[in-house]
């Protein structure tokens, strides 16, 4: 069944199992995810994560596929690539820069909304995951305390193939691609949308971190890049994005 929110305040939640079958993903994506799940890659992947678990490693979110559930394919209008899930217990729950129900704000995310220009109650982005905006890490999983200790263990082929498979289907498509590592990912999103004739436009900042936000070349702060994006997709007909 669907993952739920958890209560402000629950005790925080971890992956139990490798269980891909128990994860829901919305139409448009079951078979990126299972020819994945098939493939060399995808296999390695699984032994790795059964190892961990077997282990007693502590890892987040419960559901690493939710953008994927609360986003369908037909409907993305938006992607914001991070890089992996928060480490902290309680904050992951399956979408780039966002934190569950009564998690305290992430730097990054304040960040964010001040770009935003809102102060929201919540550092939840749920909202955004199902008025079409794709919310996918780099990698899907992590372990608690211990950034990026799930990069390059297999998730990256997965998501390379879903930013493929979005670059060649959504239009009109904004792309935010803030700090080196999602801009590393722009050649792949620009070829695919070229090949089939898409609609896109990619915005490039610095990462939204308090360490980059302000910094040259492209600070992530007053770049306008919510505004842009909203008024270029507007243009072409799409509102209620962001």
């Amino acid at each position: 069944m669907p993952w739920a929110e958890p209560e402000p305040g629950a005790a925080p939640r971890r992956l139990q199992a490798w269980a891909p079958e128990d994860w829901p993903v919305a139409a448009g994506w079951e078979d990126v995810v299972q020819d994945f799940l098939a493939s060399e890659e995808g296999l390695r992947l699984a032994d790795f994560m059964r190892s961990r678990i077997a282990q007693g490693a502590v890892i987040y979110p419960p559901h690493p596929l939710r953008a994927l559930e609360l986003t369908p394919l037909a409907g993305v209008h938006a992607v914001v690539l991070g890089q992996d899930p928060y480490h902290g217990p309680g904050q992951a729950h399956g979408l780039a820069f966002s934190v569950a129900e009564g998690v305290k704000l992430p730097p990054s995310l304040r960040n964010i909304f001040k770009e935003l220009g809102t102060s929201p109650a919540s550092g939840s982005l749920v909202e955004w995951a199902r008025s079409g905006v794709l919310l996918l890490n780099a990698s899907l999983t992590v372990e608690d305390g211990q950034s990026a200790s799930h990069a390059k263990k297999g998730w990256e082929a997965l998501t390379d193939r879903l930013l493929a498979r979005v670059a060649a289907t959504a239009s009109p498509c904004v792309y935010l691609l803030w700090g080196a590592h999602a801009q590393a990912k722009s050649a792949l999103i620009e070829q695919a949308a070229a090949r089939h004739g898409r609609d896109i436009l990619v915005l490039q900042t610095n990462h939204p971190s308090p360490l980059s936000a302000a910094r040259p070349p492209v600070p992530f702060l007053g770049s306008g890049c919510f505004r842009q994006a909203r008024e270029w997709l507007a243009e072409r007909g799409v509102t209620g994005v962001f």
